[in-house]
């Protein structure tokens, strides 16, 4: 488990006008840590903090960090340029391009960060377009239309994956020094509770909700008689942030109304009692739909999901891929 893990990602959004110079207006924000730190617009220029700590950064690395992001916007007007003409669209349709690039690293004793895992893919009118797959040292296609752009990226025409992965890896070293440096180990708070199905009457919603954890590893599993569930049984909401530094994560599962003994939720976390860092929270076999105090603890965790949804959500293909593992690679930086 590693337990000084960081992110850093780029998201970019280029919107087609009718322009004859074909330039376009493009978008980007910043998130470290799942936590947005700026935002840009190409249409007044203006580099926006978001955080009270962005504002503490020195002047010459946030004047570079914005010709950076300038540089890289105006690189996608090609990318978005090639697309139209691909797709034989014209620009006043005022269609979308979008690029995700970013990194995972440990944060080490020193400062320095070592680098897990970088992701560089692009989506156009939200669907998937391309993507770096870090296996075959290759860009590949996710439709047909891209595979022009696709060959003039492998020729070299392109970005290079390899120098964006390190420059993440030096930009998130350089964040780093600013942010708040040790958020503290929060313990998790573990609920398991059933509903009324909402798609089989004779059926209960069975539910383990684990909210306030820091930082966000964390191993969370839905049991019967101690026999954990396969992944393919539930649903997850994946790991996300709450508005305070700390994270939450829910797993579901629909159980026969009357099979209420033996079902536990099993987390395994860096902030729990050593030696085993676990608990395990027994369901109590009682439906409870949305009252009392469950009801409070899911508006409330279903507030902090709309509100993060309507920062992150104009990127539709912004969805964590897990492509067997292409991502998931280990990437040394040199």
């Amino acid at each position: 488990m590693v337990l000084n893990k960081h992110t850093l990602f780029y998201l970019y959004t280029v919107q087609s006008e009718d322009s004859s110079h074909n330039i376009y207006q493009f978008s980007e924000e910043t998130l470290l840590d799942d936590t947005q730190m700026d935002s840009y617009s190409s249409r007044d220029g203006i580099r926006t903090p978001k955080q009270s700590w962005v504002k503490e950064i020195k002047d010459r690395e946030w004047r570079t960090g914005t010709e950076k992001l300038k540089y890289e916007g105006q690189e996608m007007n090609k990318v978005l340029q090639l697309q139209l003409e691909v797709f034989r669209h014209k620009a006043s349709e005022r269609h979308v391009l979008q690029w995700r690039n970013g990194c995972e690293g440990e944060k080490l004793p020193d400062g320095s960060v070592l680098t897990l895992n970088c992701i560089n893919e692009y989506g156009y009118d939200g669907e998937d377009l391309m993507s770096y797959n870090w296996t075959s040292r290759q860009w590949s296609v996710s439709v047909k239309e891209a595979q022009e752009t696709v060959e003039k990226f492998n020729s070299g025409s392109g970005p290079d994956p390899a120098l964006s992965c390190q420059d993440c890896r030096r930009w998130m070293e350089i964040y780093l020094q600013y942010s708040p440096q040790h958020t503290p180990i929060s313990a998790v708070d573990v609920y398991v509770f059933a509903k009324k199905s909402q798609t089989e009457s004779s059926r209960l919603t069975l539910t383990c909700l684990v909210t306030g954890f820091y930082p966000k590893d964390l191993k969370m599993r839905l049991r019967i008689f101690t026999t954990s569930l396969p992944d393919h049984l539930l649903t997850s909401s994946g790991v996300r942030p709450n508005g305070d530094g700390t994270y939450q994560l829910r797993k579901s599962v629909d159980v026969q109304e009357e099979d209420a003994a033996g079902y536990d939720c099993y987390v395994s976390h860096v902030s729990l009692k050593q030696p085993v860092f676990r608990v395990i929270k027994e369901w109590d076999g009682k439906r409870r739909d949305s009252s009392g105090g469950v009801g409070v603890i899911i508006g409330a965790v279903v507030g902090v999901l709309l509100v993060l949804g309507a920062v992150v959500g104009l990127i539709v293909f912004l969805k964590k891929k897990r492509r067997n593992g292409e991502y998931k690679q280990m990437i040394r930086s040199k």
